[in-house]
C-alpha cells in the first residue's frame, strides 16, 4: 500500500493506492499530516490522480478517469457504483439513491450507511446525496466540506 498526501483547496487529502496502482482511499485531514515523508510524487499514477484532482478543484474536470479498487460488501459496492452515476453538479436524495440501487424503501438507512462508509470520497461522489427536503445531511468529511464541494460544482444550496 502506498500513501500520498495532497494539498487541496479545502484541506489536506490522504490518498492510498494498492500495488496495482488503483486508488483505494481518499480521506480529508483537518491539518497537515505528520508523515509527509511517505509521499512519492514521482509515481506516474500518483501524478495522474493529483492532476485530475487539481482539475476538479479548479472546475475544469467534471468526471474522473481513474482505476479504483473498492472493497466492501455486495450491498456497499452496489451503492458506491450507483454514486458514480450521479453527474457533476447534480444532487439526489437518499430515497432516490435507494430506488436507483433497486432496494426497497425500507433500506434507506442502510443505503445512507453505505454512502457514509464510502472510502473514496469526491471521486465516488457521496457528497452529491442530500436529504429529501434539500438539506445537507451527513458527510464523513464534515458538512462544511460537503457544502464546499457542492458549491464548487455549482449547486445552489439554501443558507
Amino acid at each position: 500500500m502506498l500513501t500520498h498526501y495532497y494539498q487541496s483547496s479545502l484541506e489536506w487529502i490522504e490518498l492510498r493506492f494498492d500495488t496495482d496502482n488503483s486508488l483505494t482511499h481518499l480521506y480529508f485531514h483537518d491539518q497537515a499530516p505528520d508523515k509527509l515523508h511517505e509521499t512519492n510524487s514521482t509515481n506516474p499514477f500518483i501524478s495522474r490522480v493529483t492532476k485530475q484532482l487539481d482539475e476538479y478543484f479548479t472546475g475544469s474536470r467534471k468526471e474522473f478517469e481513474l482505476p479504483l479498487s473498492l472493497s466492501g460488501t455486495d450491498f456497499q459496492l452496489r451503492v458506491w457504483k450507483e454514486l458514480q452515476t450521479i453527474p457533476y453538479g447534480v444532487t439526489i436524495s437518499y430515497r432516490e439513491l435507494t430506488e436507483r440501487c433497486g432496494f426497497p424503501r425500507t433500506a434507506i438507512r442502510a443505503v445512507g450507511g453505505a454512502n457514509g462508509s464510502n472510502p473514496i470520497s469526491i471521486i465516488v461522489p457521496c457528497h452529491r446525496v442530500i436529504g429529501a427536503n434539500g438539506d445537507l445531511t451527513g458527510y464523513g468529511g464534515g458538512l462544511e466540506r460537503k457544502r464546499a464541494l457542492l458549491e464548487l460544482e455549482g449547486v445552489l444550496l439554501p443558507l
